[in-house]
């Protein structure tokens, strides 16, 4: 996947949980179907809502714990974080527009 910044075990805490800002982070695979038509559609999203909502990837074999974690049972899933906590799980591919609205209205926008 291309330009959104992927996490792991090793970056999650400073990445996620103490960002400033919103983090939305796609828990994906490269073998998934869904995951793969959603990846693009994310990076096109990204700079649409950065203003809000940072996006970031994490690739599930490579950052299995913190799918364990996070108790992801199915791909893709999205959690969206404000200030450490998760506020909000999406799971399954949505069109963009359905997406950046559930994201809006999570964040009161």
């Amino acid at each position: 996947m291309g330009q959104l910044q992927s996490v792991n075990a090793g970056n999650f805490d400073q990445v996620v949980l103490q960002a400033t800002m919103p983090i939305l982070v796609d828990f994906w695979a490269e073998w998934c179907p869904p995951c793969q038509k959603l990846g693009p559609m994310l990076e096109e999203l990204a700079p649409e809502i950065d203003d809000i909502v940072t996006i970031v990837k994490a690739n599930v074999k490579e950052a299995k714990d913190l799918a364990i974690n996070y108790g992801v049972m199915n791909i893709p899933t999205m959690i969206l974080f404000k200030g450490g906590e998760e506020i909000h799980r999406m799971v399954g591919f949505s069109p963009k527009e359905k997406l950046r609205q559930e994201i809006k209205n999570k964040l009161g926008f």
